[in-house]
Order: C-alpha cells, then sequence, then structure tokens
C-alpha cells in the first residue's frame, strides 16, 4: 500500500491537518489543523497518511496541540512523520463532526450552481478562507466569460451577499455577486 498517493491523495479523501514538530520525551507532535472541526481528532480515530499508510491517534490535546499516535512512542519515530498530512474521508468527517443549523462543510458546497435572480453566474470552483471570512471561488459561465468579463471570482459567504445554500441542490443563491463579477 505504500506509495498509494504518488502525487496527490486522491480525491476521495480530504486533507485536515499536518503532523508538526515533535514536543517532549513520548513522540507527542504539533499537529496544525487544516479544518474547523478538532471534534474528529479523538482517541482511537484513524487517519492515512501521504503515502497510504493508516495511523491512529492514542490523544489528542487542543488546548497545546498535541497529538499522540498509537506506535510512536519515541522522538525518533515521531520525526520521521514530521510534515506529514493526515487524510480522512468525507465519510468518516460526516459522521465525527456536528453541524450547526444552517451549516455545510465545504465540499458539499463545492460545484454548486451560483444564481442571482435567473442569472447564472457561475459555479463553485474552490472555498477559500482569507482572514477571518470564507469566500466562494467562482468560475463564471462561459457566456458571462464570453462578454469579456474575468473567468473567476470571488464573493464572500456572508449574509449580505449569500441569500441560500442548498447543497443538496447543489444551488447557492445570491445578491449582489453580479456587481462583485463585474468589478472585479
Amino acid at each position: 500500500m505504500s506509495n498509494r498517493f504518488r502525487n496527490s491523495p486522491p480525491q476521495d479523501l480530504l486533507h485536515v491537518a499536518t503532523l508538526g514538530r515533535v514536543v517532549g520525551l513520548k513522540g507527542d507532535m504539533k499537529l496544525n489543523l487544516s479544518t474547523d472541526f478538532p471534534e474528529q481528532f479523538a482517541p482511537n480515530a484513524s487517519f492515512t497518511l501521504e503515502n497510504g499508510k493508516e495511523i491512529t491517534l492514542v490523544s489528542y490535546n487542543p488546548d497545546r496541540e498535541l497529538v499522540h499516535l498509537k506506535g510512536i512512542d519515541s522522538p525518533e519515530a515521531a520525526k520521521a512523520l514530521t510534515n506529514a498530512k493526515l487524510f480522512t474521508t468525507f465519510e468518516a468527517t460526516r459522521e465525527r463532526c456536528n453541524l450547526g443549523e444552517g451549516e455545510f462543510f465545504w465540499f458539499d458546497l463545492l460545484g454548486s450552481s451560483v444564481m442571482e435572480g435567473e442569472i447564472l453566474l457561475g459555479s463553485v470552483q474552490e472555498i477559500e478562507r482569507i482572514g477571518p471570512l470564507d469566500y466562494l471561488l467562482v468560475a463564471t459561465e462561459a457566456s458571462l466569460v464570453a462578454k469579456e468579463l474575468p473567468t473567476t471570482f470571488l464573493i464572500p459567504y456572508i449574509d449580505r451577499f449569500v441569500l441560500n445554500a442548498d447543497a443538496k441542490g447543489k444551488v447557492i443563491t445570491v445578491e449582489g455577486g453580479l456587481d462583485l463579477l463585474e468589478a472585479s
């Protein structure tokens, strides 16, 4: 199973953290999160590394941002994993993480059509966090690009712009999106 990913992980896996430097004499490591859901780092939770190897958490201390991995009990063993990325499946993320009312996983919004009234502005290509805000990176609809508008643009994911997000129907209704596109 080694070299399973070669250049990049499969599309069905989600990058959730990166292992950092070693702390202490027992093989504890800093855990740099790439997720808003630290609750998924519970004891006995398993993750996949870039090389396809599975690892299991023994413990996670969110206050100190430290993790201890099963079978990694020395600084030397832990150093071999420094900068390794941890991946999980979309299904495991849904099982381990609790969403509030009106909250969505970013991966459920990717590919959604972005509509302003009856106008299709494009589709969500990516979601980026810039400072404290999340932004929809929208790939502009071809008919609008033909009118010499930019091929991509950003819409802040705030109530002023995003009126409704339907993750199941893959449609995000916005207001002021066309103005943002034209100003881009």
